[in-house]
């Protein structure tokens, strides 16, 4: 498959177009030396665009490089600097770059708040959230109660910790609201949802006692965290759907 056809292929079920209130630059960030010619059979993935993702990318033998976080937000940026460095990795190994950002999030498919809600086994799963009139996570209710350190171990059943346990809500816990990310202050909208819990990324300081007042239990995940599932659901997908060699470049930012 060449840059353009896994383009097409990505925003089939993606549908960047949906998410225009989106600062990311969605698709193609950055492009090879031919988008319409040059095959590509290997794609690595990635949370974060950055220096080292796109030289391990390359060092895996990968032609395409898919992250949640890209390096292109609204305005243009002068390639100087740490931005100059990060682009001239990509364009000294020929490596494609395709971002995808709330169109990760919300995706009911492939996304990373309805995959959490996979993981911890929610039913009766329905959009929840709205950032910039887009409706970016997901709410559903557990097959039967159960208190925070339980409903931490289901969202990370291989170990993993919490950044951060906020108890503050019922001790038997069965509504879960969930966005991924730095979404610490949208705690207002679960609890005005009715859930008995919220999962996000990251919860700032300034949140910390409004939770508190407020009576919800949150699960600070980490933002890292928390977007490792739409990436490697894509990567997934990619495989079953078109056979393509696919890697996953774990680089973990602890928070």
């Amino acid at each position: 498959m060449t840059l353009h056809e896994l383009d097409a292929y990505f925003n089939a079920f993606l549908k960047k177009e949906l998410f225009a209130a989106d600062p990311s630059r969605n698709g193609i960030q950055i492009a090879n030396s031919a988008p319409d010619h040059k095959p590509i059979t290997k794609v690595a993935f990635a949370v974060d665009a950055c220096e080292s993702s796109a030289k391990r990318a390359a060092q895996a033998g990968a032609q395409l490089l898919f992250v949640h976080h890209g390096l292109f937000w609204g305005d243009c940026q002068t390639i100087t600097g740490i931005h100059y460095r990060r682009i001239k990795a990509f364009l000294d190994a020929d490596l494609a770059l395709y971002a995808s950002h709330i169109p990760l999030d919300a995706n009911a498919e492939v996304g990373n708040n309805f995959g959490l809600a996979a993981r911890i086994g929610l039913q009766d799963v329905r959009p929840f959230g709205n950032w910039r009139g887009m409706s970016i996570g997901a709410i559903g209710t557990l097959p039967e109660s159960v208190p925070i350190d339980e409903l931490e171990r289901k969202l990370f059943p291989n170990g993993e910790r919490a950044i951060h346990l906020f108890p503050f809500g019922k001790k038997d816990i069965r509504t879960v609201a969930i966005i991924s990310g730095g979404a610490g202050d949208d705690f207002e909208q679960a609890v005005a949802a009715g859930a008995d819990a919220y999962i996000t990324g990251e919860v700032g300081h300034e949140t910390f006692h409004p939770i508190a007042e407020s009576g919800i239990n949150v699960i600070a995940g980490g933002h890292y965290q928390t977007e490792t599932v739409g990436v490697n659901l894509v990567r997934a997908k990619l495989e079953r759907d078109c056979g393509l060699e696919t890697v996953f470049i774990d680089l973990p930012t602890r928070l």
